[in-house]
């Protein structure tokens, strides 16, 4: 019996500590990276009672898992108005955060797929205006990144047929698009080709059997990376000039 009470005794005092961490989700409009977002850790984490953050900088938010009986909401605004930088707004779920985004397509090929995409994409809630470049063979997209997301919007993509990675005006930039066996579009191969030197983001088509790969030109190359991804196994090729079925 004084097991029981004791044990009883220890869930009572684990629910009462719960309860007492709240949250709060707050803007920050200077926080664009992954070191944005460490050095808000490190200016938090120097209250007492923080118990978490979790960040979703397409949004510019974190949220703020704290023990409401050693700090508070007015101490935690405060440590981040003192970073100048950081300074925190409030946040609700009917903002309109715009967001914008380049994707390059190797395989939109004609006006038809433009066509195609500029369906699908006007069809998604959230999707604010389209910039169609064909000659590039990108898309720069405006969104309300609390209606959808770049994630979002890159498996509509998918689905369609394309394979979208990130695209930037940079000289320095590059990009690659090989064949490759229908089995190995997976997040493994992903994951492979990103720990690649040089390599700046990576995607795979199942539906067509295609990797595409944005990478930077000063350190690799397309001839570099078709080496790299056969030497990891992966029997890459690049594919014959495309005649496009569109068209006709």
């Amino acid at each position: 019996m004084k097991k029981l009470i004791l044990l009883a005794a220890a869930m009572l005092l684990a629910i009462t500590i719960t309860a007492a961490n709240e949250t709060i989700v707050l803007r920050i409009k200077g926080m664009r990276c992954e070191e944005c977002a460490h050095k808000v850790t490190t200016v938090l984490k120097k209250l007492p009672g923080i118990e978490s953050m979790n960040f979703d900088l397409e949004k510019r938010t974190v949220t703020v898992e704290y023990d409401a009986a050693l700090t508070c909401t007015d101490s935690i605004r405060q440590r981040l108005a003192r970073t100048g930088r950081y300074k925190p707004t409030a946040y609700s779920k009917t903002d309109v955060i715009h967001r914008g985004i380049g994707l390059q397509m190797a395989d939109m090929h004609c006006q038809n797929c433009v066509d195609r995409i500029t369906r699908c994409l006007q069809a998604m809630e959230g999707i604010d205006s389209l910039g169609p470049h064909l000659d590039k063979h990108y898309f720069f997209i405006r969104y309300d990144a609390n209606k959808t997301s770049k994630a979002d919007i890159r498996q509509a993509l998918l689905g369609l047929g394309f394979t979208p990675v990130n695209y930037y005006t940079s000289k320095d930039i590059s990009f690659a698009y090989f064949d490759i066996p229908k089995e190995d579009c997976t997040e493994a191969t992903i994951e492979e080709v990103l720990a690649m030197d040089g390599v700046d983001d990576v995607n795979v088509n199942p539906k067509r059997g295609t990797l595409a790969i944005t990478y930077v030109n000063k350190d690799t190359s397309t001839e570099k990376l078709l080496q790299a991804v056969q030497a990891a196994g992966i029997k890459a090729t690049i594919p014959p000039a495309h005649e496009c079925k569109e068209n006709k």
